[in-house]
């Protein structure tokens, strides 16, 4: 059984993939940063637990549907388990933000989905790794300890400050990694 303690939940578009304003529509244009897929693989080779928390409002929109979601998600299991990796659990909110969910960061809702799905008691003491202050709160309002990359939004996020309290900042998800893995030897 998964431990809380050892536990990294990802957002997924600007922290593993390149980020659009107008959306990731397509496999095609679900691309991953270099180093995420194996920063990804390396936190599970160590023992940690990684799952993946992502606000999909795409599919609210009519942009894509559940299907092309899917496509991008099995390329995403694919390519951390050639990397010697593993996903626990991707949670995902197709909801748009005025369709009252409670799913949608930075309600907590996603991460309720992944702390169900692990079969744990508590999020407290896991790690919510994002590139925007809603990720954040959405970790905060599970116990979540906070990290802030500065791809995708996360350079932007940074500039702003508001709401970053405790949140540690590093330059992309690999940095992250490296850091946590350096901490727990």
């Amino acid at each position: 059984m998964p431990n809380a303690a050892r536990l990294v939940i990802l957002d997924r578009d600007g922290v593993i993939n390149h980020d659009s304003d107008a959306y990731i529509k397509s496999l095609a244009e679900w691309v991953p940063y270099p180093s995420s897929i194996e920063a990804i693989a390396r936190l599970s080779r160590a023992g940690w637990t990684v799952a993946i928390a992502t606000n999909q409002s795409g599919i609210a929109r009519g942009y894509y549907d559940e299907s092309v979601l899917s496509e991008m998600h099995e390329e995403l299991n694919r390519l951390v388990n050639a990397a010697g990796g593993t996903l626990s659990h991707i949670a995902h909110c197709p909801h748009g933000p005025d369709d009252g969910c409670s799913c949608r960061k930075p309600l907590p809702g996603l991460l309720v989905q992944i702390r169900d799905a692990l079969g744990l008691d508590t999020l407290v003491g896991s790690w919510m790794v994002g590139d925007s202050l809603r990720d954040l709160q959405a970790g905060e309002a599970m116990g979540c300890r906070s990290a802030l990359v500065r791809t995708g939004k996360g350079s932007h996020t940074e500039a702003k400050g508001d709401g970053l309290h405790d949140a540690r900042i590093f330059d992309d998800l690999a940095a992250f990694t490296d850091w946590l893995l350096s901490q727990h030897r």
